[in-house]
């Protein structure tokens, strides 16, 4: 990206205005990732009505300030009181509380923040460094091409969602039917409309979200056994030398691992945390070390960096080619959508102040957050001790009012509420969710681009080695998912 450019989209970010207002984000941010079952998609879902009301740019830094923040707050609260604020945090509890009742819980969020801001800087980076690559290749990309990846991405996505692939295809169908509701883009056809008028606008991607991950995560932790929250010293925030050493080279390692990962559609930040926890568990027992288990810095490190790096790896993808590699980077592009602005290779060529912005803000939130956080660990402990049943009222109150203000219309309070409750069922009976959200997300777009190859040539799936490649992708992305179920299972029951 051009120095000039990126220059005056730091200037744009040092505005007196948008510093605060992303201080606002991390803030907030932190503080909802920090309770029980909200993490960053719910974060995210929770406060983006707020955000319609800002200027593209300023929505979107806020939004990923938001989504920042929360994921430092699910290891805050994981590494204190043995509750991951997500699933990318269980690493960090399965370690960082371990090293907690030890006295060293000062020196586990350390390294938290410390490698966190590690992999947000490196991942930042990352973006100016390969988004511009990526999106001139995708310039080449016409509708089949777009079909293709399309495909792949929906597949990667239902080949990580740890359900069994009949499940996962049956959620992703669902969320393209779900996204069907309304008018058909091409005849003006109503579909689905039951004869209501009001759904002749099709469903709004914000009350389904705030249902699903909002509404959802409120009734289902309402119904879980209350966490215990001992008490215990935080201690010194200062690493040992030892513990630094070891903590940074293991962040280096996540953060690496975690940015290359995340660039692929279903590698979300959980699922390169949970891959960075066994590599360096593996490393360490290589080495005959024992701590694993017992409170192994590494083991917060190391997760924490990846999860971040993918998290920020993940704005690659979407930028340059309009494709979200999750749930949080599908909820960013309803919002950029809502904004008016399309991703894709535009974003680095027409739209290029804009994404500048957004970088420059990138860097910006990580700085906010390593100043922010570490002061503010006795709060965020008091924080998470708030009986749920006084915060569940505050949410979910949150949850119907944005999701009316989205269009003020009553329908959406009702479609909030009816997700609401489908995501509880869902969880309940241990149905995926992702697939849904990217069926909802991605069906259109695939919807879209069929009609447009179907129009070029009845033959495009012959004549067009790229979207054989995806397609081919896509195939095998399934098979390969479906057999490490099997190998899953096996072991499983072997045990």
């Amino acid at each position: 990206m051009d120095i000039n450019v990126l220059g005056t989209g730091f200037l744009a970010v040092l505005q007196p205005m948008t510093l605060l207002l992303a201080f606002l984000g991390c803030l907030i941010g932190t503080m909802v990732g920090m309770l029980p079952g909200l993490g960053p998609v719910s974060a995210v879902a929770i406060l983006f009505p707020l955000t319609t009301y800002l200027d593209p740019a300023t929505g979107i830094i806020v939004l990923a300030s938001i989504y920042y923040g929360a994921m430092y707050g699910g290891s805050t609260s994981a590494i204190l009181l043995n509750i991951p604020g997500e699933v990318s945090s269980v690493p960090a509890a399965m370690e960082g509380y371990k090293l907690k009742l030890k006295g060293k819980a000062g020196a586990a969020l350390s390294m938290a923040a410390i490698t966190s801001f590690i992999a947000g800087i490196a991942g930042t980076i990352g973006i100016m460094i390969i988004g511009p690559s990526l999106a001139g290749l995708a310039l080449e990309f016409g509708p089949p091409e777009r079909l293709g990846l399309i495909a792949f991405a929906l597949t990667a996505i239902i080949g990580v969602s740890g359900a069994k692939v009949s499940k996962a295809l049956a959620m992703g169908a669902l969320g393209m039917i779900l996204a069907s509701v309304g008018l058909d883009q091409s005849s003006g056809t109503e579909r689905l409309t039951f004869g209501s008028s009001e759904l002749l606008q099709g469903l709004d991607i914000v009350p389904v979200m705030m249902g699903l991950f909002g509404l959802a995560e409120v009734i289902l932790t309402l119904t879980r056994p209350a966490p215990s929250m001992e008490s215990g010293k935080i201690g010194s925030l200062i690493p040992s030398r030892s513990e630094f050493s070891r903590g940074t080279m293991a962040g280096v390692r996540g953060t690496a691992s975690g940015f290359s990962l995340g660039l692929l559609p279903g590698m979300l930040p959980s699922v390169t945390a949970f891959l960075s926890y066994a590599s360096e568990r593996r490393r360490s027992e290589r080495k005959g070390g024992k701590e694993f288990g017992n409170g192994a810095i590494e083991g917060v490190a190391g997760p924490e960096a990846s999860n971040n790096a993918a998290a920020m790896a993940g704005f690659v993808p979407l930028f340059s080619l309009g494709i979200p590699t999750g749930p949080t980077m599908a909820l960013i592009l309803a919002a950029l959508l809502v904004y008016g602005v399309v991703p894709g290779p535009q974003m680095f060529t027409t739209q290029a102040p804009l994404t500048a912005t957004i970088i420059a803000s990138f860097l910006v939130a990580n700085v906010i957050l390593i100043i922010l956080n570490l002061p503010m660990v006795g709060v965020w402990v008091r924080l998470a001790r708030v009986p749920y049943a006084i915060l569940a009222p505050i949410i979910a109150s949150f949850c119907i009012l944005g999701a009316y203000l989205t269009r003020n219309s009553f329908l959406d309070v009702w479609v909030c509420i009816a997700f609401g409750l489908i995501g509880w069922g869902m969880a309940k009976w241990n149905l995926p969710v992702a697939p849904l959200v990217m069926g909802f997300i991605l069906g259109p777009m695939l919807e879209l681009a069929l009609r447009q190859s179907m129009a070029m040539s009845a033959t495009f799936f012959m004549e067009r080695p790229i979207f054989i490649a995806f397609f081919a992708l896509a195939i095998i992305s399934l098979i390969a998912s479906g057999r490490l179920r099997r190998t899953g299972a096996a072991v499983a029951d072997s045990d």
